[in-house]
């Protein structure tokens, strides 16, 4: 199990099996890891077969897969299990009715995703979503925040990151330093946030502080008081910026690297978050010309993302 020769990027498939063409890509470039999605799952079988066969080619029981289950509208797991009602929103509402209620109900609901996820073979779950909503923004994000009250957010992201880790799944806090501002979906454009820094810092920048999840996903945003010619995952200065000042320090992944809010070319846009200091960069829609185009400028992973994936394989054991 030599993790060493591994490159420093995360991707996804097409299908709900590898075909001939993922594998001999997989088995070539050597992901660090790869991500589900709803089209990858059919039902628990299906779903294990597949995570065995790509954990085959690594000769790794701990190989790093990823999904994004964060119930509600974002569910990756709707032909196994039905969360479509447990919304962020729906727990922080919760939380600030009854404390007590939200801490039986939301073990239990974490509870469920961990035994499902151990079931089909993910181990890694990009949960918590820390972004502080807002009624003026985008609602790409709207009831997916657990609440408009940063505390609120912080202590329940908190409680999530602590729940899954002794479930023994990994967790990605997202989206660093905060998606609540923005009035722009990034999957589709770039939204530029400029609100004077001691306000950022004080409310959006304030709950991912403190954090001890092993990883964390970046936004795709400008925020001008950092960088106002970058978005965080292209910006030196705001990666710079998540490690000294808010304290992160650990394994930062790029939101998707094909999302549009990136506006140079497709290779452009990996070097710059490598550049800018992202640890991992994540590509999600499976396109294998695209995948090829990102194998070719990852470089291997370095000591730094060899001992904090050793960190994460030490909560897995």
């Amino acid at each position: 199990m030599k993790i060493n020769s591994r490159k420093s990027f995360i991707c996804a498939i097409k299908s709900t099996k590898l075909s001939i063409k993922e594998h001999l890509f997989i088995k070539k470039h050597r992901p660090w890891g790869i991500i589900l999605f709803q089209r990858n799952i059919k039902n628990i079988d299906q779903a294990k077969i597949l995570t065995s066969s790509i954990r085959k080619l690594f000769d790794d029981p701990y190989y790093p897969i990823l999904i994004d289950e964060e119930g509600g509208r974002v569910s990756r797991l709707k032909k196994i299990v039905d969360n479509s009602i447990f919304s962020g929103k729906f727990f922080g509402d919760l939380y600030k009715k009854n404390i007590k209620k939200f801490n039986l109900y939301y073990k239990i609901y974490v509870d469920q995703i961990s035994y499902v996820l151990n079931l089909i073979g993910a181990n890694i779950n990009t949960v918590p979503i820390l972004d502080l909503r807002r009624n003026s923004s985008h609602n790409i994000i709207g009831d997916r925040a657990y609440s408009n009250n940063k505390k609120i957010i912080s202590k329940i992201g908190n409680i999530s990151i602590n729940l899954f880790h002794q479930n023994r799944i990994g967790t990605v806090i997202k989206h660093v330093p905060g998606h609540g501002l923005a009035k722009q979906d990034s999957h589709l454009n770039l939204p530029y946030i400029n609100k004077k820094l001691r306000f950022l810092e004080k409310n959006d920048f304030y709950i991912f502080k403190n954090k001890k999840s092993i990883f964390a996903m970046t936004a795709h945003i400008v925020f001008k008081p950092i960088d106002k010619n970058n978005c965080i995952t292209h910006s030196k200065i705001g990666i710079k910026y998540i490690r000294n000042n808010i304290g992160f320090r650990n394994l930062i992944i790029s939101d998707d690297i094909s999302m549009k809010a990136l506006q140079y070319s497709f290779n452009e846009n990996v070097k710059k978050a490598y550049k800018a200091g992202c640890n991992l960069v994540l590509h999600c829609n499976g396109n294998l010309i695209e995948m090829n185009k990102l194998a070719a400028i990852a470089p291997k992973i370095d000591r730094f993302i060899i001992k904090k994936t050793s960190e994460f394989y030490k909560l897995l054991s």
